[in-house]
């Protein structure tokens, strides 16, 4: 559940963030380019979740 939660979280951040400058910029809007950055994002927080926030098991 938490990995659908991350991929949702990342995909409607980076939509609302790449919107926004790119209407700051007056340039189009391309999803994509936003959806790359959500995927590496997500992949950035699963990678991080795995190597630093281990569970202790005492």
């Amino acid at each position: 559940m938490r990995f659908i939660a991350t991929i949702f979280w990342a995909v409607a951040i980076a939509l609302a963030v790449s919107y926004v400058l790119t209407s700051m910029g007056a340039e189009p809007f391309i999803i994509r380019d936003a959806l790359i950055v959500a995927g590496i994002f997500s992949i950035f927080v699963f990678a991080l979740a795995g190597l630093v926030l281990k569970e202790d098991t005492k």
